[in-house]
């Protein structure tokens, strides 16, 4: 069924954390999710307190529920689920307000610290042997990519952030593997992180929120922050001539794979032969948008031109456009438009804000997910937020720099 996202009704809908999720079985710690579940709702919420739009009365009752069962700072935690995603939303609350919710986010600080020295033990001592990682060490959905979106925020100046940044230079560093030279964060699993025989080779992913384009993102956001640790120019410059190298040729618009695969030769090759949607998470906005972060930290005019083309056009293709299904953040018309508006602001020509309207229309009249989920990434309070950066240019709270968009 075909529905209509109208931001007031939604927002009603996601008033009470009593109430919701409303139409669907909460997931197991939904409380805790930052993509799914209540953190990320009340992103919404703290950002239209903080553009004075909305009540932080609403806000805690939020807050609330995100804090009101344990908290996982074990494997499965991560930016978007656990201890450091209610870190991110409570930060995100209190953002400009130094005292505002400071015991809580002082627990969550050493909880998110002691998990991120482990894993950068861990991820260090793979390196150590050889051993190829899986995305979740490094992703930004899951892994130390991931962490470090959150402290860029909550620590830009910070030791464990700049130890984070210097992992993400060592990641970059060719590794050997079965006889062939692969990237240093080439895995050896699927993209479901799992030994198939689809992927007998491993595949190197090239996403936002699971490939490596997240640890250029944040790279580029933390050297143009003043967070700068040896090698980071060097790493920068190695992802994006590995993702400019890759780019796809196409009659529409330049495009780039999810990922790449090793053939029976030991010669890399895409792992799709035609684009695929314009999204976030996988496609070209993501990696125009951090190839423009890029751009802007190496103050490299031949990458801002590569980036803002490679957006431009994917804008104006029908046959990518085509593919949009839904009104997501994640993959989405609403990822789409924050990306959008997101580069735009910073872009050198208007090629990218003269279509912001039309992706705001096209989201208004655009169809619901199915069973209109609640979250951030794939339901409502994304579709709201995106709308409400369209209307209110850049967001007062920052909420999308768990996108690293910003």
């Amino acid at each position: 069924m075909t529905t209509t996202t109208r931001p007031g009704s939604t927002l009603t809908a996601l008033a009470d954390p009593l109430t919701v999720p409303p139409t669907a079985e909460p997931m197991p710690g939904w409380h805790q999710s930052l993509g799914k579940g209540a953190a990320g709702i009340a992103l919404l919420h703290a950002e239209r307190a903080h553009a004075g739009l909305g009540d932080w009365v609403t806000v805690h009752a939020w807050l609330t529920t995100v804090i009101s069962a344990g908290l996982s700072s074990g494997p499965d935690a991560g930016l978007f689920f656990g201890a450091p995603a209610a870190a991110y939303a409570i930060h995100t609350a209190a953002a400009g307000e130094p005292g505002r919710y400071g015991r809580a986010l002082a627990t969550l600080d050493d909880a998110v610290t002691a998990m991120t020295v482990d894993r950068l033990d861990q991820a260090h001592a793979r390196i150590d042997r050889g051993g190829l990682p899986a995305t979740t060490e490094f992703d930004l959905i899951t892994g130390l990519t991931g962490i470090g979106a959150l402290l860029l925020r909550r620590d830009p100046r910070g030791r464990l952030l700049r130890e984070i940044l210097a992992y993400l230079v060592r990641l970059t560093a060719p590794l050997p593997y079965r006889g062939e030279m692969l990237p240093g964060w080439w895995t050896d699993l699927s993209p479901r992180n799992r030994v198939t025989p689809d992927f007998p080779l491993g595949h190197g992913n090239l996403g936002m929120a699971h490939g490596i384009t997240g640890p250029l993102a944040l790279l580029s956001l933390a050297a143009r922050s003043g967070a700068v640790v040896d090698g980071q120019a060097a790493a920068i410059r190695r992802i994006c001539t590995f993702l400019t190298g890759w780019r796809q040729q196409h009659d529409e618009a330049p495009w780039w794979p999810q990922w790449l695969t090793v053939d029976t030769d030991g010669r890399l090759r895409p792992g799709q032969q035609t684009p695929g949607r314009p999204s976030w998470c996988y496609g070209t906005p993501g990696i125009a948008r951090a190839l423009q972060l890029a751009g802007v930290a190496l103050h490299d005019a031949e990458l801002l031109d590569t980036a803002e083309e490679a957006m431009a056009a994917c804008l104006t293709a029908p046959g990518q456009l085509g593919m949009m299904v839904d009104n997501s953040l994640c993959h989405g018309w609403a990822g789409l438009l924050q990306v959008a508006a997101r580069f735009a602001a910073v872009a050198r020509t208007p090629c990218v804000a003269e279509h912001l309207a039309e992706l705001v229309d096209r989201l208004l009249s655009g169809s619901g997910p199915a069973g209109r989920p609640t979250g951030l990434l794939e339901g409502d309070a994304g579709v709201v937020l995106a709308l409400h950066t369209a209307a209110h240019d850049a967001p007062v709270s920052h909420w999308d720099a768990c996108m690293l968009l910003a």
